[in-house]
This record gives C-alpha cells, structure tokens and sequence, in this order.
C-alpha cells in the first residue's frame, strides 16, 4: 500500500522522549517528507499528541519502531491516507 498520510494519537512519558527526539526520529522514516506534532494533553505522567506525518510511500512498520524506540506509543490511527494522490475530508449529509 502506497501511504501518503497517517495521522496518530501518540503519548510519551513527560520527562523522555521530548518533542524534538520523537520528530527526529520519524523524520528518518523511508517515505516520510514532513510530519506535524501537536501536543494536545499533559498530565502528570504522560503527554498525549496528535502526529501527521506526510509522504510518499511511507514506511509503515518502520514508522511504527521509530516512534516506538523514542519511548512513545501510538495508540490509535485517526486517518489513513493511501494511493496515488491524496483525499482531503469530504463532510457527508447524514
């Protein structure tokens, strides 16, 4: 599968890994040409993000052990975005 965006529920330890070690690290996916990093929610023990990362062809499972040998731990998939182009969100009538 061709993945061009994932977007992430991803939390992390609130002391390691920072910010900048976890987008370092998916920086050097195979197929990853930018990432987004926002955190949404800290408490005592934990920060909680929401991460984009964008490409061409995205390395999936090499994703998914970068994130992971920072520390963090990805807990959902929100979006998945794959093919030869890239959908924006259409709203549907309900």
């Amino acid at each position: 599968m061709r993945i061009r965006r994932v977007v992430m529920d991803v939390d992390k330890a609130v002391q390691r890994p920072d910010v900048m070690e976890v987008g370092a690290a998916i920086e050097k996916v195979e197929g990853v040409e930018t990432l987004n990093i926002t955190v949404t929610e800290i408490d005592i023990e934990t920060v909680g993000m929401d991460i984009t990362v964008e490409g061409d062809g995205i390395d999936w499972p090499g994703l998914l052990r970068a994130i992971e040998r920072t520390g963090a731990v990805v807990h959902s998939v929100d979006q998945l975005v794959a093919g030869v182009r890239i959908i924006e969100g259409v709203k549907r009538a309900r």
